[in-house]
C-alpha cells in the first residue's frame, strides 16, 4: 500500500528493542506472504486479527495470510538532528516518506540504563524530539518560500501558495505544530503538504515503554505521559519493549498464557500495529478457500473493482459483480455454503463500498 510508520525516540528509551521485537515477528511470518528483499531498517509485520483464526477452524485451509503494516526505524533522533546531528539528514529523509509516528518514550527507573539527558523524564524527552521536527520543518519552509517569492512574480497560483506558506511559517515560528494550522483543511495547504510532507502535520502515536510492574497500573511517568496526550487528542500505548522482544519467539499458547500471567489480554506490540493500521485508513477484506484464507488490505471507502485490484489489475479490469458475505454470516452459517443457503451471499456491482471483514469472490472476464 506504500503506507508506513517511522519509529523515533531518543537513545536509550527502547526504541531499537521495539523495532528488533517487530523484525522479529517479520521473520516469523515471512514464509505466510511474499515481500521483496526488506531493507534493514523496515520491517513489514502481519497484522492481529482474530477473525482469520475463526475463518481457518471453518474453512481449513493449507495457510492464513494476514495483512500486513510497514514499520520504518528511524536513526540519528538526538538533539540538534535538525542541524545534522548524529544522523539527523538521514532521519529527515526517512522520517518524511513515512505517514504516522510512533514515538518510543522512555517510561521507566533503571540505573542501569542511562539516559541520554541525565534522567527520566517523558514530557522533557517528547520537548526535544518534537522540536527537532518543528526546526525541520520551518527549514523546509523557509526553503519553499525562496522558490515561491520567485515563481510569484508571474503566477497568480505560486502568490496565493506563497500568502499561505508566510502563515504557516509564522504559525511554526510560534512553536506550534502544522498539525495545529488553522487553514490546514485549504487546498494550498494541502497541495504543500503533498509536496514538503510537514513533519509536525503526521498523527502520532506515543509508546510508553514502562517495566513489568508498570503494565497493569500507571507508573507517575505514564500518567504525565497520558495526561499530556489528551490535550493533544493522541493516542498512548504502553508495552515493555523488553518482554515484547522475548515473546516474539513463542507460539500462539504460550504468548497467550504469558500474557495472562501478567494480567493483560494483549500485547503492546500488537496493540500498537491494530492501532497503526487503524490509523492509517486501511482495514481487511477477505478471501476463503480450500488454498488459503487470506486478508487483503484497502483503504476505507474503497468500491469492489478497485478492491479487486489488491489481488490482480485484470480483476478490476473485467469486473464484472462480487459474491459478498459479511463476516458475521459466514461464521454464523459456519461458511460459503451454510450462508448462501440463508439467502446471505449478496452480488454486489461497481458501485459497492467494501465493509471491513467482507468475504468476497469476485467475478471477472478479461
Amino acid at each position: 500500500m506504500g503506507l508506513s510508520v517511522g519509529i523515533v525516540g531518543l537513545p536509550n528509551v527502547g526504541k531499537s528493542t521495539t523495532f528488533n521485537a517487530l523484525t522479529k515477528a517479520q521473520n516469523a511470518e515471512s514464509a505466510n506472504y511474499p515481500f521483496c528483499t526488506i531493507e534493514p531498517n523496515k520491517a513489514v509485520v502481519p497484522v492481529p486479527d482474530p477473525r482469520l483464526k475463526e475463518l481457518e477452524k471453518i474453512v481449513n485451509p493449507e495457510r492464513v495470510v494476514h495483512s500486513t503494516i510497514e514499520f520504518v526505524d528511524i536513526a540519528g533522533l538526538v538533539r540538534g538532528a535538525s542541524k545534522g546531528e548524529g544522523l539527523g539528514n538521514q532521519f529527515l529523509a526517512n522520517i518524511k516518506e513515512t505517514e504516522i509516528i510512533l514515538h518510543i518514550v522512555r517510561c521507566f527507573e533503571d540505573e542501569n540504563v542511562t539516559h541520554v539527558e541525565g534522567g527520566v523524564d517523558p514530557l522533557r524527552d517528547i520537548e526535544i524530539i518534537e522540536t527537532e521536527l518543528l526546526l525541520a520543518d520551518i527549514q523546509t519552509l523557509e526553503k519553499k518560500i525562496e522558490r515561491l517569492q520567485r515563481q510569484a512574480k508571474a503566477d497568480k497560483k505560486a502568490k496565493a501558495m506563497l500568502d499561505l506558506a508566510n502563515e504557516l511559517l509564522s504559525h511554526l515560528n510560534e512553536g506550534k505544530p502544522a498539525s495545529t494550522f488553522p487553514k490546514k483543511d485549504s487546498e494550498e495547504f494541502k497541495a504543500l503538504n503533498k509536496d514538503l510532507r510537514f513533519l509536525t502535520a503526521k498523527d502520532i502515536i506515543y509508546g510508553a515503554n514502562v517495566d513489568e510492574d508498570s503494565l497493569l497500573e500507571d507508573n507517575e511517568h505514564v500518567k504525565k505521559l497520558k495526561e499530556f496526550a489528551a490535550q493533544k487528542n493522541a493516542d498512548v500505548i504502553k508495552l515493555c519493549a523488553k518482554i515484547e522482544e522475548e515473546m516474539v519467539a513463542l507460539d500462539d499458547e504460550e504468548k497467550e498464557e504469558f500474557l495472562k500471567e501478567l494480567g493483560v489480554e494483549e500485547s503492546g506490540l500488537e496493540q500498537i500495529i491494530r492501532k497503526s493500521f487503524d490509523k492509517l485508513g486501511l482495514m481487511s477484506y477477505f478471501t476463503a478457500g480450500v488454498k488459503e484464507v487470506r486478508a487483503w488490505t484497502i483503504v476505507k471507502g474503497t468500491k469492489a473493482p478497485q478492491a479487486a485490484a489488491v489481488i490482480h489489475n485484470d480483476f478490476e479490469k473485467g469486473f464484472i459483480r462480487a459474491e459478498v458475505i459479511s463476516y458475521e454470516d459466514f461464521i454464523k452459517y459456519k461458511g460459503e455454503a451454510g450462508a448462501k443457503e440463508a439467502g446471505k451471499m449478496r452480488l454486489e456491482g461497481k458501485d459497492y463500498v467494501v465493509q471491513d471483514g467482507d468475504i468476497m469472490h469476485f467475478r471477472f472476464n478479461v
